[in-house]
């Protein structure tokens, strides 16, 4: 048995060790540990600081992974406006600011720090004694939102810069935070899976995810964040690039493209290479900016109301290409969901060859008034896959058709559905339709749902149309024998795979849920949902209303869930899941203690070292009851940060006792 001394000293040294590997991976590309170990380092962690909170950090790195409900940002002004640069599109302009430079300087011996301009969101990070206090929006410029419990999730942002060098008392770091196009990628597979409208650009899905106000929600989207601005002052670096340097030291994230240029001449190479070449880096970009590398010459030349007169950035202007429209293709995802896509004659886009572009929705196709053997405009600006920007109209043939959306699935046949509230339309054949079935398992088998060893893909479909399976609880009934039948099947695949399924009765409730592909319900929706319910059973006895209750839960999904589950067929499904052995219920800790027997608690607020939802376990896990609401039966109201003025002002009212966190843990003790 750990003494509190022995506790207190391994949750620091597990906060330092994880986040030294979420550099490792994050920022230097190198993880030293594998993804399990990792995993266990974590789930130690986080069982430790439920089990004695008293003794979490501010900093720990279980908070990257979100819980934290904002219902309103608070506003907060900068210490240093947050003006934005003056945007040149000719190497004409970057010349005639050149100019400028050197009139306003009167001398001829400075450098450029050169940085590519990366598309995202700016970002202003506030620390004291090396602790990060606030995350800020650009916001005008003078004020922005502050959005700290959101940006704590992010892994390439320092919690803790206290055991860095030559960290000053007070410190503020600027930095863009942006979706990785891998990232962006895979998230609008999964939307175009689940039959939700895909993310139009990188930039936007960004913006969206950083004014979350659930933010576990924000950490599945897993942004990322890179430093471009240092400042303090306590700091006695005399240039941008020393700044660089420093930060990078202390664990940021710096652009490695990052560049001094001592004349035009090398400033026009650095534009030249990167506007080809920026297509190989990991995020989007739309230019360059250019600065003044020395910071006291920087203060000569001074600001205008909008813009630093020592910056500026060149825009590069959106890549496009123009190709013909082939013909238009809908694919059909696991929901059912018909996406369009314009199939094209190859053209040469950003330095590869193009063939296909996102269409979206049939709303997109009306607005382009696209039609059949159009010349089109196609643009990779920001985009996983091309989209078609507009029609060639002087270019059209006189006889062109317009495109007609489908009536039937192009699937199976059945006749489309399209909902009111929905921009698409849909396949009502879930039963019965092929690409239906195989989506639906191949997503059940999937990474982050069930994670069946050796069945990928091209398996689940050879599985689909050889006959064995039609549903995902078909799979817990074959047999060796059947699959040694198949082509390519030997002993050793048809055992590991079997082996694979038979793990899966391990897989937590979230997960399963999750597995089950209920339209609109992602990774974020089935933890709260088998957080809300006890078990499969309550879920699916559960009416509208107490499923619209839950925060952050919609209509639509609320709408989708009940639908789901009002199918027979769905419930025989989970019925032989449930006797093949998979987890349909949430499964609780034992209980720590019976100090809380008895006594109701309604949490209002948000709190710096702990998650609404492990105050929550707190309380179970000590015979304390999780109340919904403020009424005469509650025993106390828990206040943090933000509290809602009307629960206050009812427990008020009632006389119902107000207590801190510390007031908690000391019932505890």
């Amino acid at each position: 048995m750990l003494s509190e001394k022995e506790i207190k000293q391994r949750i620091e040294t597990l906060s330092i060790e994880i986040e030294k590997h979420n550099h490792n991976y994050y920022v230097l590309a190198n993880p030293i540990i594998a993804d399990r170990e990792f995993d266990l380092l974590l789930e130690e962690l986080i069982e430790l600081e439920k089990q004695y909170p008293e003794f979490s950090l501010q900093s720990s790195p279980t908070q990257r992974v979100g819980g934290t409900i904002t219902k309103e940002f608070i506003v907060f002004k900068h210490i240093r406006p947050m003006l934005s640069l003056g945007n040149s599109y000719s190497f004409e302009e970057v010349v005639a600011f050149d100019e400028r430079v050197r009139k306003g300087l009167g001398r001829e011996d400075f450098t450029y720090l050169l940085q590519m301009k990366i598309d995202g969101v700016s970002l202003s990070l506030h620390y004291e004694d090396g602790l990060l206090t606030h995350g800020v929006t650009r916001g005008n410029g003078e004020t922005g939102d502050d959005i700290t419990a959101n940006i704590r999730t992010i892994s390439t942002i320092p919690l803790n810069l206290a055991h860095k060098k030559n960290v000053p008392q007070k410190v503020e770091v600027r930095g863009e935070v942006f979706l990785r196009l891998s990232e962006f990628e895979r998230i609008n597979q999964l939307k175009i899976e689940a039959g939700e409208e895909p993310l139009r650009n990188p930039r936007n899905s960004t913006a969206g995810t950083l004014k979350q106000q659930d933010s576990a929600l924000v950490a599945e989207r897993r942004l990322e964040f890179i430093a471009y601005y240092l400042a303090s002052e306590e700091l006695t670096v005399k240039t941008d690039s020393e700044s660089m340097s420093l930060l990078k030291e202390w664990g940021f994230w710096v652009a490695e493209d990052n560049q001094l240029c001592k004349d035009l001449k090398e400033v026009e190479e650095y534009i030249l290479h990167w506007k080809m070449d920026r297509e190989k880096l990991p995020y989007s970009t739309d230019g360059v900016v250019i600065k003044v590398d020395n910071l006291a010459m920087r203060d000569e030349l001074g600001w205008t109301a909008k813009s630093p007169r020592w910056a500026i950035a060149f825009k590069y202007e959106a890549e496009q290409a123009q190709t013909r429209l082939v013909s238009v293709e809908y694919q059909v995802g696991r929901t059912g969901y018909i996406t369009p896509v314009a199939n094209l004659e190859p053209v040469l886009l950003a330095g590869t060859i193009v063939k296909r572009a996102s269409l979206y929705n049939f709303d997109e196709i009306q607005r382009l008034d696209l039609r059949d053997n159009d010349l089109v405009i196609v643009e990779k600006s920001g985009e996983i896959i091309p989209k078609v920007i507009r029609v060639v109209m002087e270019c059209r043939n006189i006889d062109a058709q317009p495109i007609t959306p489908p009536t039937q699935c192009p699937a199976c046949g059945t006749t489309l559905i399209k909902a009111e509230e929905e921009v698409g339309s849909y396949c009502p054949n879930t039963d019965f339709c092929g690409t239906q079935i195989e989506g639906r398992i191949i997503h059940f088998t999937s990474r982050k749902a069930l994670n069946i060893d050796g069945l990928g893909e091209e398996i689940v479909i050879q599985f689909v149309k050889a006959g064995l399976i039609k549903n995902v609880a078909d799979l817990y009934d074959l047999q060796i024998t059947q699959l040694l039948e198949l082509e390519r099947f030997g002993n050793k695949l048809a055992t590991r795979i079997l082996e694979g399924i038979r793990k899966t009765v391990d897989i937590p409730f979230d997960r399963v849920l999750f597995g089950l592909g209920i339209r609109h319900v992602g990774e974020g929706v089935a933890t709260k949902l088998c957080a809300h319910f006890i078990n499969i059973e309550t879920l699916i006895s559960a009416d509208y209303e107490s499923i619209i209750a839950i925060p952050t839960i919609g209509e639509r999904i609320a709408l989708s869930i009940v639908n789901y589950f009002s199918n027979p067929e769905n419930k025989n499904i989970i019925e032989r899941l449930q006797k093949a052995g998979l987890q349909f219920k949430t499964t609780h800790k034992e209980k720590k203690s019976n100090k809380l027997q008895g006594k109701s608690f309604l949490i209002s607020g948000t709190f710096e070292n702990i998650s609404r939802d492990a105050l929550k376990d707190l309380i179970n896990s000590n015979a304390g009851i999780n109340a919904g609401s403020v009424s005469k039966n509650l025993h106390y109201l828990i206040a943090g940060n933000d509290i809602g003025p009307a629960k206050l002002e009812k427990a008020q009212k009632l006389n119902i006792p107000i207590i801190s966190l510390a007031n908690f843990y000391e019932m505890l003790k």
